[in-house]
């Protein structure tokens, strides 16, 4: 509980009012690695509106930089077997 506490875990995140049911994804990869020819180590989707983007260990960042364009905190893992939220905005793992 003490970790729970410290990493805010205890706590409701405030941006999950963001989160449309029923997004799909825009695109079956990242769609700025797609466009500029670079390749993506995961894919996370965002739960507002789709886009595609590379995780935070691609080169691209480009999940990173659609929240930072947009305001678009919640996303999702696109990878088999994952089934997580991340919150750019509290920079939190959310529980499914």
């Amino acid at each position: 509980m003490l970790l729970a506490r410290l990493t805010g875990r205890t706590r409701k995140c405030p941006h999950l009012d963001q989160v449309r049911e029923g997004v799909e994804p825009q695109s079956q990869g990242c769609e700025a690695c797609l466009a500029a020819g670079m390749r993506w180590v995961h894919l996370r989707m965002c739960l507002v509106c789709g886009h595609v983007g590379c995780c935070m260990s691609s080169e691209g960042k480009h999940s990173l930089a659609h929240f930072d364009q947009t305001g678009h905190a919640i996303v999702r893992s696109l990878e088999p077997g994952e089934d997580w939220r991340y919150c750019f905005a509290e920079w939190r793992q959310l529980d499914p």
